[in-house]
């Protein structure tokens, strides 16, 4: 074994290379993640290796790595940063998810934990899976050197192959004896210049896709073996409940029902499949303590919400003298925004399966947060960490859903089969899903803008009010500071817009509900970027200006912004005359590292709102995988128009009031849009790509009903006045 920085033992991964004849594997680190960072500023230079490389002597070359594939498209993309380096040979590329290990596989930027999420993979790991492509390289070259006996400087490589004059030996012949010398330094590594890259910047098919589209692919849902039961847990209506007691004879008459326990969650039936587990589910008998929630009512909420902005909130970014400014503007602009709760819905609705032995506990599930599931799954059955086993299976979804830092879903399957005492697969219905909690938190905006007597902006207070996601977990301490979540107030407190503004004043309060909320897919991006790219529309309207021209004055200083917002309106032919009842809006944000610009093309049926185009400009640095960067802004698209036309999510009565498809709606397929994506040429490092191109999607689709029917629409999701 030999490592980068750090020399390592992987038992299964050598065992791996020991049946495959030997070879040459390559342990490496990958630098921390800065979004989530705990501790690392006290651990050092010295890193746990998270990522493997493997090459056997049948010239295959393996990706063991300890990230989880969701739809992203890391598994290609984290590849092709090792395969341009290592000059391989694309078609002998595999990938394996690895084992659950933070020693191996944690990450310093995440407190060394394993954990996949933020939009980091990519752009965290950039230099380093280059780097271990090309230490590979080198080693392969300096046994091929040997072995020639020539100087290395006399050698090069081609796809799988080592050359020197006539003489030529792959890679896998040359494994056994590359695995036996050190390392290269890091410091002596060149990578290649990009003018030389074969495989980096190209599109690029995904490797998981063939798996996929023939049903090879295991999810967490397909995990199946002799022995296997399968649960379904019966929760508290509110949450916050209780059991109070339970009769579970009917339950238990149910054709296939096995068992019916008690657990921390609820109650769980444990039967021979899905279906006598829902049967006996429903035939339960539950006496319920619903505990202090049962008021809880959307629109109650919404109202408390909005007596808290008329108090002073903590500062999360202030200038100057924002009242005294704004009494002397020329004009001032004063409107209150706000969002719902959200649910993650992924398509796979949640699940786990978990075998508990006298020694070990085996999990297979599709998770993003390797770490915490076994430190959690250990103290729940009184083993170490170390022998709680997980499998990653294919995540269908995740959208952060899967990263919990209760790892809820994991704990309740661990109890649910310790209380069994037998292997258990416990499942969640989509109404399960859509009403087991933590959602994207309800969010109220106020802003008060002051402009001067040229329509630009004099003085800006805005009052935010919406749960905080951080509180109360592990990243609490680096990403709360005096009392501000930095992820509530993201793409307000630091926009350009507002940062440099010599007048300004951004609050925000951070009130419990007693619902529990998480991270979604792009963060408080989801909900700012709304806001602030519809109040800029609010303000070029209220100066008479074009709201493009308008954006180009406020970002002149901000080049990448600028860049994605010219490109965008020149393939959306921004000026040129549109179909009779079609109007264009237009928004511009930046996040995890990437700008974005989408410009939307809609009209009106009646009251119904119709997208019909979204142009797509993104900047994400170096574009690896061009294809998977168009795939991920199609796919933002997608979930963004969801949260702007159709995703709510309310309670009355304590109780989450929808519960599937039907009722919290996503996009559906006849309300697609053409998508058009054109990414800006870019050597500026990677940024994250698959949650940066959601949050213009609401604020352009909203200034482009604006401009089509002169109703300004505060609220997600849009909804159309009679009026």
């Amino acid at each position: 074994m030999n490592s980068i920085n750090n020399p390592v033992s992987r038992r299964g991964f050598l065992k791996g290379s020991a049946v495959l004849g030997g070879g040459l594997v390559v342990a490496f680190v990958i630098p921390g993640a800065h979004r989530f960072a705990m501790g690392a500023e006290n651990q050092g230079n010295v890193f746990a290796p998270n990522a493997f490389l493997r090459i056997a002597s049948d010239n295959s070359v393996t990706m063991l790595l300890g990230h989880s594939e969701m739809g992203q498209g890391i598994w290609t993309g984290l590849t092709m940063l090792i395969a341009e380096e290592l000059d391989a040979d694309w078609s002998k590329i595999r990938v394996e998810h690895s084992p659950a290990s933070a020693k191996d596989y944690g990450l310093a930027g995440f407190g060394g934990m394993q954990i996949t999420g933020g939009s980091t993979s990519t752009w965290m790991e950039f230099d380093r899976y280059r780097q271990a492509g090309a230490a590979a390289r080198l080693m392969l070259i300096d046994a091929a050197a040997k072995r020639f006996n020539v100087a290395p400087s006399e050698i090069r490589t081609e796809p799988g192959v080592v050359i020197a004059g006539d003489k030529r030996a792959t890679y896998g012949e040359l494994a056994d004896d590359a695995g036996k010398l050190p390392v290269p330094d890091p410091a002596s590594i060149k990578f290649k210049e990009a003018k030389d890259w074969k495989i980096i910047g190209k599109p690029t098919p995904r490797l998981d896709t063939p798996e996929k589209i023939t049903g090879r692919a295991k999810f967490g849902m397909d995990v199946q073996f002799e022995g296997l039961m399968t649960a379904m847990v019966a929760r508290p209506p509110v949450f916050g409940g209780s059991v109070k007691s339970f009769e579970g004879a009917e339950a238990l008459a149910v054709p296939g029902v096995h068992k019916v326990v008690q657990v921390p969650t609820g109650v769980a039936v444990i039967a021979d499949h899905y279906w006598a587990a829902k049967l006996g589910r429903d035939a339960l008998k539950i006496d319920w303590d619903l505990g202090p929630n049962t008021g809880l009512d959307s629109v109650k909420l919404l109202e408390s919400f909005r007596q808290l902005a008329a108090t002073p909130g903590m500062p999360a970014s202030q200038a100057g003298d924002t009242a005294a400014t704004l009494k002397k503007a020329a004009k001032t602009i004063d409107v209150e925004y706000s969002v719902p709760y959200l649910a993650h819905a992924p398509m796979e609705p949640l699940n786990c399966t978990v075998k508990i032995t006298t020694d070990k506990c085996e999990i297979w599930t599709g998770t993003q947060f390797q770490t915490l599931d076994q430190m959690v799954a250990g103290k729940i059955t009184g083993l170490k960490p170390e022998q709680v086993e997980i499998h990653t299976e294919f995540l269908g979804g995740g959208f952060g859903r899967r990263a919990n830092p209760t790892s809820d879903f994991v704990a309740e399957a661990v109890q649910v089969a310790k209380a069994a005492g037998m292997p258990v697969k416990t499942v969640w219905s989509r109404e399960d899903d859509i009403r087991g909690g933590y959602y994207r938190s309800m969010f109220l905006h106020q802003a008060n803008i002051g402009l001067d007597a040229d329509g630009m902006p004099l003085a800006w207070k805005h009052v935010m009010v919406g749960q905080s996601i951080m509180d109360g977990t592990a990243f609490a301490a680096t990403m709360v500071k005096d009392g501000i979540d930095k992820t509530s107030v993201e793409g307000v407190a630091d926009s350009p817009y507002i940062e440099k503004l010599a007048n300004h004043q951004v609050e925000l309060h951070s009130p419990k509900t007693g619902i529990s909320v998480l991270w979604l897919r792009s963060v408080g991006h989801s909900h700012n970027a709304f806001v602030m790219e519809s109040l800029i529309d609010e303000l070029a309207e209220a100066a008479g200006k074009d709201p493009v021209e308008y954006r180009r004055t406020l970002l002149k200083e901000h080049p990448r912004h600028l860049g994605v917002l010219n490109l965008a309106v020149e393939k959306a032919n921004w000026t040129a005359p549109l179909p009779d009842g079609h109007a264009l809006g237009v928004a511009v944000h930046e996040s995890f590292g990437s700008y974005v610009a989408h410009v939307a093309e809609v009209s009106q049926d009646n009251l119904k709102i119709r997208v019909h185009r979204v142009v797509c400009a993104v900047d994400c640095g170096v574009a690896v995988n061009p294809q998977s960067i168009a795939a991920q802004m199609e796919s933002c698209v997608t979930f963004g128009l969801g949260f702007a036309l159709r995703s709510k999510l309310t309670f009355k009565d304590g109780q989450v009031v929808q519960s599937n498809y039907h009722d919290y709606q996503v996009l559906r397929l006849n309300e697609m849009p053409v998508v058009e994506v054109h990414i800006v040429p870019s050597t500026d490092k990677p940024g994250g790509i698959g949650e940066a191109g959601v949050p213009p999607v609401a604020p352009a689709v909203a200034n482009a009903v604006f401009a089509l029917t002169g109703q300004r629409l505060r609220e997600l999701p849009l909804q159309l006045s009679g009026v």
